[in-house]
């Protein structure tokens, strides 16, 4: 039941997406998913009807653990993946769990709520040597003097030499980058910031980019990011997402997307003999179970080191 207090009624979503932004310091994209999962259980909860932000205050209000269990066995029946639901039921307990210890319900439904485990998929990466051919395309077609080239270049050189993810990517100013040092301050997941090393490849076609490319697209618009898009602002997700698209066909390679790159980058490291504490640093993950989804690339070299070593090999 719906607490209200002097003021009348209240907006739960807002306040929770005010909570989970400024108090546990989580990303927009995973405020937004969030937001969006709870707006789906009150759909499901009014029997299918839309419903608009008061509406859902008052339904959520009201949910039970039969209609938290009912809701999710149905997305499970429609197919949908165990990640998603697993991310769904999460949204489901942070959010009752927040608003029973904020007074806002007088009872948390999703206490005895079961956690749906989410798929152990390998994820993808790309062979070195594929690698090498998108990298050496992306050089190549520099020599247009397209400065989107040069920042393609620069983008794919980063993201393979670091293994961030694209927000992180397009959330770097010039400032986080040292290329002297080889070295990029990052802004991860939950506001959280590391420093990343990169290599000379990269140092190289960032450094080009920066003296070659990004003054010919500095507008009224350019602020101190350091890659920029056509007309001078900040570059996008999206465009980077379609320039590495674009890179692959170009070097008729299998066609990935940027975050492949840095599974690719994880699983390179591993693969020539860094250890998994040093890559969940490079990465920015908050737990080491989720680097060591990588460990399987490393069988071979695991083998190799084995009859190498071992008297009975």
């Amino acid at each position: 039941m719906l607490t209200r207090g002097d003021s009348g009624a209240i907006d739960l979503v807002a306040q929770f997406e005010g909570y989970l932004r400024h108090e546990r310091g989580l990303s927009e994209n995973t405020v937004r998913a969030y937001r969006c999962d709870l707006l789906q259980l009150a759909i499901h909860a009014s029997g299918g009807a839309e419903v608009d932000s008061p509406v859902a205050d008052a339904v959520l209000a009201d949910i039970s653990l039969a209609d938290l269990r009912s809701w999710l066995a149905g997305m499970a029946q429609s197919g949908l993946s165990r990640t998603t639901l697993a991310r769904r039921g999460a949204a489901a307990r942070t959010f009752f769990a927040w608003a029973y210890d904020a007074g806002h319900i007088e009872a948390n439904p999703a206490l005895r709520l079961a956690s749906a485990r989410p798929a152990s998929t390998l994820p993808a990466a790309m062979s070195p040597a594929d690698v090498v051919t998108l990298l050496t395309v992306a050089r190549d077609r520099c020599d247009d003097g397209d400065p989107l080239h040069l920042r393609d270049w620069a983008i794919a050189e980063l993201l393979y030499a670091t293994g961030m993810r694209v927000g992180e990517l397009v959330g770097v100013d010039i400032a986080d980058a040292d290329l002297d040092e080889r070295l990029v301050r990052v802004t991860g997941k939950g506001s959280k910031q590391r420093v990343v090393p990169f290599g000379v490849p990269a140092a190289g076609a960032v450094r080009e980019w920066l003296e070659g490319g990004r003054p010919a697209l500095i507008s009224e618009d350019t602020d101190a990011a350091l890659f920029l898009g056509r007309r001078g602002a900040r570059v996008g997700q999206r465009q980077v997402r379609e320039a590495i698209h674009q890179l692959c066909r170009e070097a008729d390679v299998p066609e990935i997307a940027p975050h492949a790159l840095r599974h690719t980058a994880a699983t390179h490291l591993l693969t020539g003999g860094s250890d998994l504490r040093s890559v969940q640093e490079v990465l920015g993950h908050a737990s080491l179970n989720t680097t060591q989804r990588y460990t399987h690339v490393s069988a071979e070299r695991l083998r190799a080191t084995y009859q190498l070593a071992h008297p009975r090999a």
